[in-house]
């Protein structure tokens, strides 16, 4: 038995050590809202839902305002009309972060697709007699691979005209009011609070969040928002707008911003 207590204490020790705690990568995390919006029907869902609304808001406008009115529909672009997830994808692929370098790669293809519902959307829209801006911060320098990716999915209105890039500001506020001087804009669409007013512009999350909540009234009716989990200015938001944060930075503010029970 003396033998056997020293086996038995050293089989009672290894089995107490505790399990080897595993990290999920970052990688991995980065690939759940990317996987959400290329593989969830929900996701699609959502859109369809988003543009169906917008049909029927369209269907509201007085044939008499059709008539009499220049009226234009405001959308952004990315990830409210065109689908760039494939671009995040490929930097996760390759354990890459985003860089503009790597964006302008990725737009210079002219190869994303449009989001379920966009495209027989704004052509119904058009066929009513609006006009469609697209305001985006895409750089000036994109226009031409842009302009010929919109012209290969048949958006209307896909022309240099029509496109208000960034030049200066990112904020959209002073491009709806060059529309505004000409049109009346009826709708406007994006993925992002700030494609509708500057009321989102680099506020904190409670400001923001009692924003949404003061224009209730206007989501699903002028303001039409769509789906985005992988960037954006909420995600902005979670970091307090501070630029060159580390990922453990990042993680860690991310921690805090959690609510459990």
């Amino acid at each position: 038995m003396k033998q056997l207590m020293p086996l038995l204490f050293g089989l009672i020790v290894v089995q107490a050590l505790p399990a080897q705690e595993t990290t999920v990568p970052a990688t991995s995390i980065k690939s759940y809202p990317v996987l959400f919006q290329q593989t969830a029907a929900e996701y699609r869902a959502l859109c369809y839902q988003a543009f169906n609304l917008a049909h029927l808001r369209l269907q509201e406008i007085p044939k008499r305002k059709l008539r009499k009115k220049k009226l234009a529909i405001v959308t952004d672009l990315d990830e409210t009309i065109l689908d760039n997830s494939y671009s995040e994808a490929q930097l996760i692929k390759q354990g890459k972060e985003y860089s503009s370098q790597a964006w302008k790669q990725w737009t210079s293809r002219s190869v994303a697709t449009a989001l379920p519902g966009a495209v027989a959307f704004l052509q119904a829209a058009k066929q009513k007699g609006l006009s469609i801006f697209y305001i985006s911060n895409r750089d000036t320098s994109e226009i031409t691979s842009t302009l010929l990716n919109l012209q290969q999915l048949q958006l209307p209105d896909a022309d240099t005209a029509h496109m208000l890039f960034l030049l200066n500001t990112s904020s959209k506020e002073a491009r709806r009011q060059k529309v505004m001087a000409e049109y009346e804009i009826v709708m406007l669409l994006g993925d992002n609070l700030t494609d509708f007013t500057t009321a989102f512009e680099k506020k904190p999350i409670d400001i923001r969040r009692e924003e949404a909540d003061r224009i209730k009234d206007e989501w699903g009716r002028k303001f039409i928002v769509l789906p985005n989990a992988i960037y954006g200015e909420w995600e902005n938001a979670l970091y307090d707008y501070e630029r060159n944060l580390t990922p453990a930075q990042k993680e860690a503010k991310r921690q805090a911003r959690l609510t459990g029970y």
